[in-house]
């Protein structure tokens, strides 16, 4: 007998055909989200479900005795209490890897947009300002190549970005994380920091660390008053990890020159946020992965995992904090 699983989300046909061929599966093909008391009824059916960043609670777990495995089909996992999950026997596994150069070619596009002000300029033409009369210095911005980068959190996404700054732009590099990595300093060049003076000495800061209690509002009042005033900030980790209204006072008071942003504290971001009347910030939705190719490899693996783990075998990619 095939073990039972719930797909929670619309996937493409060639990995629909994949769980198919291994589970019995039931599916949720509503492109809105599944509402949480439908996702908690169909959990209770099944040995594992496919979800998309579903809010995966002790209360929630405590109510499928018979659920093996989640698997997310995101790398980010803050949505998921890993204690309870431990505590009830749950797998967790998600998909890192398949989108590190995705995001870090996302990464470099804020950067650029951020330094050479293409969202606002792009504006300004589209709206009919550029004339003969303006003067060149208006449409001035910043140097990207060897200027000085600050990544804090150097994972694999990390090292990617590191990797398109050194070679691409010839930036230097400096970055702070958890330990360093002596082997990537010689490869690339570059030198850990402490926070502090990676913040000091950076024209550009890019955060890609994930959220946790020591991440979350890991930058605040004083650290942007640490940074220069010409330094930009670019936050493609998770919104969370920047204090939003320490940034709109930084932004408002001129202590930092401009932000480039793919996530936000809540999400979608309010109309009504200060950040998206200020034209020196590059707003986005979030799309850090959103490429096709990306998107369809992420959920392929997703796929993978679950299947790996409701038929008995070790998934690729268990969380680290659940790994045995």
């Amino acid at each position: 007998m095939k073990p039972k699983v719930f797909i929670a989300r619309p996937v493409p046909p060639e990995v629909e055909a994949y769980i198919a061929k291994h589970c019995d599966y039931k599916i949720w093909k509503n492109p809105e989200k599944i509402p949480n008391h439908i996702l908690l009824e169909e959990a209770k059916k099944v040995d594992g479900m496919l979800v998309q960043n579903a809010a995966v609670t002790r209360d929630f777990l405590s109510q499928l005795p018979n659920l093996k495995v989640i698997s997310n089909t995101a790398v980010g996992y803050d949505s998921f209490d890993l204690d309870a999950m431990k505590e009830f026997g749950v797998i967790g596994t998600h998909t890192p890897f398949v989108l590190d150069e995705t995001v870090a070619d996302l990464v470099f596009a804020l950067i650029l947009s951020a330094a050479r002000r293409v969202p606002e300029l792009n504006n300004y033409v589209k709206q009919g300002q550029w004339n003969k009369d303006t003067k060149a210095e208006e449409l001035f911005g910043t140097d990207v190549h060897h200027a000085t980068l600050g990544i804090v959190g150097m994972g694999r996404i990390g090292e990617k970005i590191a990797r398109r700054a050194v070679f691409g732009f010839e930036m230097n590099v400096l970055y702070h994380a958890t330990t360093p990595k002596p082997d990537l300093d010689e490869k690339y060049g570059m030198r850990y920091s402490g926070l502090d003076e990676l913040l000091s000495k950076s024209d550009f800061v890019v955060l890609i660390v994930p959220l946790t209690d020591s991440t979350r509002h890991m930058l605040s009042r004083d650290q942007f008053r640490r940074m220069k005033s010409s330094a930009y900030l670019i936050n493609a980790a998770r919104g969370a990890v920047v204090d939003e209204s320490a940034l709109i006072e930084a932004l408002k008071s001129g202590e930092i020159a401009g932000a480039a942003l793919d996530v936000f504290e809540k999400e979608p971001v309010d109309l009504d946020n200060p950040l998206l009347k200020m034209k020196q910030v590059t707003a986005l939705p979030h799309i850090g992965s959103a490429t096709a190719k990306t998107r369809e490899a992420m959920v392929m693996k997703a796929a993978e995992n679950l299947v790996a783990g409701v038929t008995g075998e070790v998934p690729e990619n268990v969380m680290k904090e659940l790994k045995t």
